[in-house]
């Protein structure tokens, strides 16, 4: 371990939201980890950092120079993309595939509305343009490039004042040679210009996801670049020289100056770091398989844990974009807090998918919102204090909120004395409906059942919403961790650095084969070696993981094989096919011993661990404390009475009944009749379906 975290002893983790950007601290000496959030500045999120690190440091009560490590999670990428902000591109394709962007994958946007318009290609089709040069699947050389052909595209890209190019050529994936040669060219005819090879961003065989991946790499570096700039510079400036890492798609972090060269490694990875928070919920409480339920202001995203590891997939989109890279395979399956309330022309009670967003926000904020939201049903229904929301920073207009539920209740034909309750636990549980539904389909396509997961939930309101997603689901247990509305900025700071690296080589197992694939492994750990090399100090073991995808021949779709050391180490064909075999069977059901295995893709996965985070304890068990009040809550068409209890009053071992209400600065949990909470002592909510005790 280097010196550094003996110096240094604290790590701050930063999550850029639409409404907030939240900090966590973490003190390795004593394990403490401290929360603050400071309203984000979406012109420049830059700003909102710089404004909040001082104050996180006063209430932390430590210097710049105790800072050992910053690292910092952001949509820039992701928000660029969807709004068009990127920088004008160009393209350059092989003779015959200008039409790759608008071709596509030959599929309708949608299968019910043949005039719904397609996604806005992020090259128009007059700056894609075509070179004769071209090589065979063999990588035999077709056609050679043409000085006259590149002095011809310099010109009518200098024209059109691009400021970036791309290269795609067919076939260079495996063979990148002529590809290569091309922005070889292009780079001396077009100097200060971007020029790219799709070949080096990401060498995955076909040709329109590798030139999505491309051109996303090239449409927002400039601005990711600029703003890692400004960001480094507003850092400094504080005093703080710690290095600065950013959260990656794929669960991991990179080092700033990786994060410029390759922003498309960053582009979703705003829900990877609550996920990887949860995996290591998951090892502390020893749960095994998780259901990670992040409800913020305008949708619920929902993710997996298996035995403490997120979920991953190499199949993602940005809008109707695929993404073709290792990610957290994160869904959205319903609304958020703000999420609309309203009903429909047919009499029908609709959540979402409109939100009132941060500004004018819910209808309580006072703020001149005019719809009813999620949040506001909480705050009719009882589920939220109006005095002491976010910990008294808000004052909630109850008034306002149950006028506007009034309104819908009639609409929906509620009477008697309680038709704003009525609406608002209406909406909640349609919610819940939605989110329950949308979950149990997400895992009906991967062959598991909710029954067997546990439920953890986090963003601001996740802890509120998920007794009731997990009724629905008919799921035993909820998890709610000590940090759930800052978890994605606990989760970057618990990151390890990694990246992953890929090789589309098709190969058949067998003796002959085993030669070749341990020959492309061996070049792709090299290149992994030497990256891992530069990516900081703090790193305390490196590790290197093999992972081959798989199929039999004449399917059309690949299984992802992570190889054991023993494979890794020595690849012998007969134990490789069997594990495919088996692989296969676990996921399907079935395996054809008949046919032939073939080898699609080869990728390695290089892991830099961060020196491990100190997690404090919270104090043995005690008498279980006063609740600080007493609040009526319109459950099951009626009111009840449920005691409040603050988060912070809660020490490990203690156990409670529902309902109950437990309050924190950023959250509010609600814990359902029939439930029951545990305090483990690491300072989770463990909520169990019919227990009235429960053992951490």
């Amino acid at each position: 371990m280097s010196t550094g975290f003996e110096q240094a002893y604290c790590r701050v983790g930063i999550d850029v939201g639409g409404t907030f950007t939240d900090f966590v601290l973490a003190d390795q000496r004593t394990g403490a980890i401290l929360r603050f959030k400071e309203p984000s500045v979406p012109d420049d999120p830059s700003l909102s950092v710089e404004r909040g690190l001082p104050q996180l440091l006063a209430l932390a009560n430590v210097e710049p120079r105790d800072i050992a490590l910053i690292v910092h999670g952001t949509t820039i990428g992701l928000n660029a993309t969807i709004q068009r902000r990127g920088v004008k591109l160009g393209m350059v394709v092989s003779k015959g595939n200008r039409g790759i962007l608008e071709i596509a994958r030959s599929q309708m946007p949608s299968a019910f509305d043949f005039i719904a318009p397609r996604e806005e290609a992020l090259v128009p089709r007059d700056l894609v343009l075509e070179v004769s040069a071209r090589a065979a699947h063999d990588g035999t050389i077709l056609s050679p490039v043409c000085d006259a052909e590149l002095d011809q595209l310099a010109e009518s890209f200098r024209a059109a004042e691009v400021e970036a190019v791309t290269v795609v050529l067919m076939h260079s994936f495996a063979h990148p040679q002529l590809e290569a040669e091309v922005v070889a060219g292009l780079r001396q005819r077009m100097p200060g210009i971007s020029i790219a090879a799709s070949s080096i961003v990401w060498p995955e065989k076909r040709e329109y996801e590798r030139a999505i991946i491309a051109l996303l790499n090239s449409y927002t570096q400039p601005l990711m670049e600029s703003y890692f700039d400004r960001l480094d510079h507003r850092i400094s400036n504080l005093g703080i020289t710690a290095p600065i890492y950013i959260t990656a798609n794929n669960g991991g972090i990179l080092s700033l100056e990786t994060a410029r060269e390759r922003p498309i490694d960053t582009i979703l990875s705003g829900p990877a770091s609550g996920v990887v928070a949860a995996a290591n919920v998951a090892a502390l409480t020893g749960i095994d398989q998780l259901i990670t339920v992040d409800v913020g202001g305008t949708s619920a995203d929902m993710a997996l844990v298996h035995g403490s590891h997120p979920a991953n997939t190499t199949r993602a989109q940005i809008g109707d974009f695929p993404l073709v890279l290792p990610v957290i395979g994160v869904t959205a399956i319903g609304a958020g807090g703000g999420s609309v309330v309203w009903v429909d022309k047919h009499g029908l009670l609709k959540v979402g998918p409109q939100s009132a967003g941060a500004y004018p926000g819910p209808i309580c904020y006072g703020r001149g919102g005019t719809e009813p939201t999620i949040t506001d049903c909480y705050l009719v229904a009882g589920l939220l204090d109006a005095e002491r929301f976010l910990g008294g920073r808000i004052n909630l207009d109850l008034g306002l909120a149950r006028k506007t539920l009034e309104e819908i209740g009639r609409r929906l034909k509620f009477t008697g004395d309680n038709v704003a309750e009525q609406a608002a636990e209406a909406a909640i549980r349609v919610a819940a409906a939605v989110m329950a539904t949308e979950m149990g389909r997400e895992l009906a396509h991967r062959g598991d059942d909710a029954r067997d997961y546990s439920l953890l939930a986090f963003g601001g309101a996740g802890p509120t919403h998920a007794n009731l997603v997990a009724d629905e689901a008919m799921m035993g247990t909820v998890v709610v961790p000590g940090l759930p509305a800052t978890f994605c900025a606990l989760g970057a700071i618990l990151a390890d650095v990694k990246r992953d690296y890929v090789a589309s080589n098709q190969v058949e197992v067998s003796d002959q084969s085993a030669a070749r694939l341990t020959e492309i492994f061996t070049e792709l750990t090299g290149k992994a070696r030497d990256w891992i090399a530069g990516e900081g100090e703090f790193l305390s073991e490196i590790t290197y993981e093999h992972i081959l995808d798989m199929r039999y021949r004449g399917q059309g779709f690949d299984l992802q094989v992570k190889l054991p050391e023993d494979l890794q180490a020595a690849l012998d064909p007969a134990a490789l096919t069997a594990l495919f075999h088996a692989c296969h069977d676990e996921n399907y059901g079935y395996r054809d011993g008949e046919s032939d295995v073939i080898v699609m893709a080869q990728r390695v996965r290089v892991v830099g661990k961060m020196p491990a985070l100190t997690q404090a304890r919270l104090a043995g068990e005690g008498e279980l404390p006063t609740p600080i009040a007493q609040r009526r809550v319109f459950h099951d068409g009626r009111f009840i009475d449920a005691p409040v209890f603050d988060r912070a009053d809660f020490t490990g071992g203690q156990s409670f009944a529902g309902p109950a209400i437990v309050e924190q600065g950023d959250t509010t949990i609600w814990i359902l009749p029939q439930w029951a909470c545990t305090v483990d002592h690491w300072g989770n909510l463990l909520i169990r379906r019919g227990e009235a005790s429960v053992s951490p």
